[in-house]
């Protein structure tokens, strides 16, 4: 392997090493738990767990009683698992999202051995700091969503090529599972990198073609045919129809649709937000490249995360569907070769990073607890005003543990920075440690804030009181959505369900609060309506056919 291995003048202790790993844990199991499925990642992916908890099929992914059939099951199955081994202890809502950290401590832990294999000994912890430190990341990764799943498989599948030219079995196996797990997670993507990456790398230089590196693509083909096969013959013989639903509706045939229409206005998406979604790693990445842009022929450390980030960026634009949380794969790649710049940044570039981040994270720290002293407190000051008007009907309450962790985590970040030595390390640690404490502060002050307005609890609750104890069956407008149906089901037991034939004689109407639905005054009765607290787009009445009492 052709990697080039900087000699490290700040080698990492066993008390950094400890030190970075509780960084990233902490980092990673705040936000986890504590909080009820917020629409719209976590509502929907918890109504397919839930669904399968409460007896439904983990074949054929399902919400209130409905095929899902937009994502295998691999993530659900894990979340469903996880939930239930620690029902005893946890909701179950809080026990599923336990598996989006284990796959992303899978995530770190591969990306991690990439950049050590890559970039020397003490670069592992390097890639791990600078990917929590991604702005893109902070929420993504303690959602219930299966781009997680995706995302460790992408960082086993870019492990397992940095031995692609000298370990063929190591490199084989880590890619295919990699692949496999990555197929199981979100479909047809992750083979899809594996094919064009493989097939580029050797393309394009001449170090990547040997017999090595194409054994090693060979076998991880054998290893990926389980994963790749397994699920999708079961769905088939169960179900064609379901099968077909799956592999053309939400896949292949989606995908040829979209690209027979010709290039859209949302192409360009990820190219115009990845210097936010990937911030402070890009800039590194770029420098990295643009440094070493008359040796990249022979720096194969580089042309592995360089073709990887280019082939996902092209094949995400080019996908009909468009979102942030697609990107998230994109950030491995950009990661290493962040990392490769540490050797190469400059000591004025890096105290520039340095003095950015600690700015940017004590001014937001110091916001935060001046806004959540103002709700407490109620002092009338404008952003005040601005926070209840926000969330109308949020009561805060002074939270003991919340407020101690929050303090505690203030005077460790400072004590923190105070004390990470000099190196070009300081920048991404200080920004990873500054991140880190800005989402604890959210989940701990503000967390009781922000549950009241994103949770669907109360107005479930709301919903369930207002409904006559008899009824045939709940009819839904085209309105309401999986992630609706998702939590009606789990908070109130509701299942709503399509009704061309109008048997239902009850009605929920999803729209906003100036809609008037069309409903004959003459045989329906509106026996309820409300909304979520501060939610102005989302309105829910519920009606009653005159007559079936």
């Amino acid at each position: 392997m052709y990697f080039l291995k900087p000699t490290d003048p700040h080698p990492i202790t066993p008390a950094k090493a400890v030190m970075l790993a509780l960084l990233c844990l902490i980092w990673l199991g705040t936000g986890l738990v504590g909080h009820d499925p917020w629409k719209p990642d976590d509502a929907y992916s918890f109504g397919v767990i839930y669904s399968m908890l409460q007896g439904g099929s983990w074949l054929i992914p399902d919400i209130a009683g409905e095929p899902f059939m937009a994502n295998p099951p691999l993530f659900y199955w894990t979340a469903a698992l996880t939930a239930k081994l620690f029902s005893s202890l946890l909701p179950l809502h809080d026990g599923a999202r336990l598996a989006s950290g284990f796959y992303s401590i899978l995530t770190l832990l591969f990306l991690g051995l990439a950049g050590r294999k890559m970039y020397g000994e003490n670069r592992g912890w390097a890639a791990a700091i600078i990917l929590i430190g991604c702005l893109g990341m902070l929420v993504r990764a303690h959602q219930m969503i299966t781009d997680l799943a995706l995302l460790a498989g992408c960082a086993m599948l870019l492990y397992g090529f940095t031995h692609s030219q000298e370990r063929m079995l190591r490199a084989g196996f880590w890619i295919g599972t990699g692949v496999g797990i990555g197929f199981l997670s979100k479909g047809f993507i992750a083979p899809l990198w594996f094919v064009l990456i493989g097939l580029l790398l050797p393309a394009l230089s001449q170090n990547w073609r040997n017999r090595t590196h194409a054994y090693s693509l060979l076998i991880a083909v054998l290893f990926a045919l389980p994963w790749l096969t397994l699920w999708p013959y079961l769905l088939y013989q169960h179900s064609p129809a379901r099968f077909a639903d799956w592999a053309w509706q939400h896949n292949l045939g989606n995908w040829l649709n979209y690209m027979k229409s010709g290039l859209h206005y949302e192409t360009f998406y990820y190219l115009k937000n990845l210097p936010w979604l990937a911030w402070p790693a890009l800039p590194l990445a770029g420098w990295a490249v643009w440094r070493e842009r008359r040796r990249l022929a022979q720096r194969d450390d580089l042309q592995l995360p360089l073709v990887s980030a280019a082939v996902m960026l092209v094949t995400l634009s080019l996908t009909p569907n468009i979102k942030e949380v697609f990107a998230l794969p994109m950030l491995l790649p950009i990661a290493l070769l962040a990392t490769a710049s540490l050797s190469m940044l400059k000591r004025g570039a890096a105290n520039a990073l340095d003095w950015f981040g600690l700015m940017t994270f004590a001014l937001l720290a110091i916001l935060m607890w001046w806004g959540w002293a103002g709700l407490l407190l109620d002092n009338h000051a404008k952003i005040t005003i601005w926070l209840k008007d926000f969330q109308p009907g949020f009561t805060p309450e002074l939270q003991t543990a919340p407020v101690f962790f929050a303090i505690l985590a203030t005077l460790l970040w400072l004590l923190l920075v105070w004390r990470v030595g000099r190196s070009m390390r300081r920048a991404v640690v200080n920004w990873a440690s500054g991140i880190t404490l800005i989402w604890i502060l959210a989940m701990t002050l503000w967390l009781p804030w922000l549950d009241s307005g994103k949770s669907y609890r109360n107005m479930v609750a709301s919903l369930k009181q207002a409904m006559p104890a008899q009824y045939h069956c709940v009819a839904r407008n085209v309105g309401l959505g999986d992630s609706q149906r998702a939590m009606l089901h789990y908070f109130g037991d509701i299942i709503t369900r399509r009704d061309p034939d109008r048997v239902c004689e009850l009605r929920l109407i999803q729209g906003d609060k100036l809609s008037q639905p069309l409903m004959d005054p003459a045989r329906y009765q509106k026996i309820w309506e409300g909304s979520r607290k501060g939610d102005k787009n989302e309105h829910y009445r519920l009606y009653r056919e005159i007559g079936k009492e």
